[in-house]
């Protein structure tokens, strides 16, 4: 009887203390969700309200809608070899080469700014054109590649604007989900983007629904990189919030100058009048155009002091970050013709995280 009682003691401690010996995923947890882009522009537009691309004009400053000025000439196209040891390469580049080789090959960085990996984001461009972005490690080696420009390279002959089906062909189904921690995360329902796990690295391709869903970026991350991001988001920070801002604007005009647009010019003041938008929809849990008093864009746009003959707004929620959202901008139709107006010229971006470190993104466009 006593071994009996001894043995069933022991089946309920061992049962009780199961988390301690058995690693416990938790339930698939679907990030579709949380990647959104708001929807509401087309609509909107269509019964006249002012979101999305709205022009006020008056008299004294209606001569300048409309003039443009021509976009710098285009850079010369780099020669790209196939990459020796890895699938992909951009510009040349791939995982694991020096900071020096790098910069022997494109110059110095224009930008650096904090990322979601805890690391930092050199943006590599010659105004704009032959735009990529570099991570690096504690030795200065290369652990994170992305580009939106005719700079990507494969072994399997993948490169810019090869159709969906045929990196599919090439590469297999993607990846449907990642494990962070205990928890499963369900990626990547809007079939805009690809996830693969190849040569030691996490591989997202994105694709342009509007130019018949071929490729039109691909982000590259070592996967210690990735693993040592414990969460889908980053951590909230100054320096991220900031990074974020930065890079939405630095990808913004990739794009701008991909489709022969002037660049735009950033600008304080606006970035302030979407930061405090951003800010007030992660306080407030909402997403929306209009905030609660009321306000569209361009009432806070005009409290702000903001003067314009021409002005936009764009949002995006939950997006993993600024690469994601403007990825994502460019598939809405509404959003797109934002960025690629020709009438815009300046640009500003703010950027909030809640309390579950989930980004709120607003992306103020006008003409003066």
């Amino acid at each position: 009887m006593k071994k009996i009682l001894s043995v069933v003691l022991l089946l309920v401690i061992a049962f009780n203390t199961r988390p301690l010996w058995e690693e416990y995923a938790e339930p698939y947890v679907n990030l579709a969700f949380m990647d959104v882009i708001s929807d509401q522009l087309e609509n909107i537009r269509e019964s006249s309200a002012v979101t999305g691309t709205v022009e006020k004009v008056t008299g004294e400053v209606k001569s300048l809608v409309g003039i443009s000025p021509k976009p710098a000439e285009q850079a010369e196209q780099p020669a790209l070899a196939a990459p020796e040891s890895q699938t992909f390469s951009v510009y040349n580049i791939q995982l694991g080469d020096s900071r020096s080789k790098v910069e022997q090959e494109v110059g110095a960085p224009k930008r650096h700014s904090e990322n979601e990996y805890g690391t930092e984001w050199y943006a590599y461009h010659e105004k704009y054109q032959n735009f990529l972005m570099v991570s690096y490690d504690e030795e200065n080696r290369v652990n994170g590649l992305y580009t939106s420009h005719n700079l990507i390279s494969a072994q399997n002959g993948i490169a810019l604007n090869t159709p969906k089906e045929t990196v599919r062909a090439k590469m297999g189904e993607p990846m449907d989900k990642m494990r962070k921690g205990l928890t499963y995360y369900i990626l990547n329902e809007t079939n805009e983007h690809d996830y693969y796990h190849v040569d030691d690295s996490y591989v997202t391709i994105f694709y342009d629904v509007h130019e018949e869903n071929t490729v039109t970026a691909i982000l590259i991350v070592d996967e210690d990189l990735e693993a040592a991001k414990k969460n889908m988001y980053g951590e909230n920070s100054t320096a991220l919030r900031k990074g974020f801002e930065y890079q939405l604007f630095d990808v913004t005009n990739a794009a701008r100058v991909m489709h022969e647009l002037p660049v735009l010019t950033w600008d304080d003041p606006i970035s302030v009048t979407a930061r405090k938008h951003s800010q007030d929809m992660a306080q407030h849990v909402y997403f929306d155009h209009t905030n609660l008093d009321g306000q569209s864009p361009f009432d806070r746009m005009e409290e702000d002091g903001i003067r314009f003959t021409a002005a936009g707004e764009n949002l995006a929620y939950g997006q993993f970050s600024s690469i994601f959202a403007h990825e994502g901008l460019m598939n809405s139709a509404g959003h797109r013709k934002n960025i690629l107006n020709n009438d815009f010229r300046y640009l500003g971006v703010g950027v909030a995280l809640n309390e579950e470190d989930q980004p709120y993104f607003t992306e103020n466009f006008f003409n003066n």
